[in-house]
């Protein structure tokens, strides 16, 4: 899978996570497509310079994350679009539970090893003011790299971490620190896309 820094548009003012919980691996691929299929046919928004989308291991939810210039410019999108979006989403998978969007910001990244590929991504969410945090981000087996997100207050991170294979994760999973684990499903690079680059296309990404 590809590496989470190539995913990373240095431009973005912001990092916007959210999660779907659907309940079955098929109900997540579909909501995953058809979401694609909107990014597709709709036009740009201003500001938005990638959309990426998850799927949980587990088979259970899928997670998007969205990088824009602003939280103004995403904002400005979601009075406009967001609810007719997610109504035709809603229409093919009903049920759909969606617990909030983090807005963040990527603080830093801890790189570990450039050589290996991606088996799994894990992300979990930790207080700043704890152990936790270091914890997450220190040198394991098979743990190639953590990227801590921040919450606007500095008081959570969300961390997006690298992992050659679930096992590996597993065997080092920190007690007390929730986590989900993801492959990455899709990719929606509009910046690429707007420069004519023809890697900036919906598809798998896996």
């Amino acid at each position: 899978m590809t590496r989470f820094l190539d995913l990373v548009r240095p431009a973005a003012g912001t990092a916007l996570i959210s999660e779907w919980l659907t309940g079955t691996a098929e109900r997540s691929r579909l909501a995953a497509d058809t979401m694609g299929g909107e990014w597709a046919a709709a036009e740009t928004p201003a500001g938005r310079l990638a959309q990426h989308v998850f799927l949980s291991t587990d088979g259970t939810g899928l997670l998007f994350y969205a990088q824009w210039t602003s939280d103004e410019d995403h904002l400005a999108w979601a009075r406009a679009h967001r609810a007719g979006t997610v109504s035709r989403i809603d229409t093919l998978v009903p049920g759909i539970e969606r617990p909030g969007l983090a807005r963040t910001r990527l603080a830093r990244s801890v790189v570990h090893d450039t050589e290996r590929p991606v088996g799994v991504y894990v992300v979990s969410t930790v207080a700043v003011d704890g152990d936790g945090l270091e914890a997450t981000v220190a040198p394991a087996p098979g743990l190639l790299a953590a990227h801590v997100h921040l919450t606007p207050d500095g008081e959570q991170a969300m961390v997006v971490a690298e992992w050659t294979d679930a096992a590996s994760h597993e065997a080092a999973a920190i007690r007390g620190v929730g986590y989900r684990r993801y492959t990455l499903h899709d990719a929606f690079e509009d910046d690429r896309r707007e420069s004519g680059d023809p890697e900036g296309i919906t598809g798998s990404a896996g």
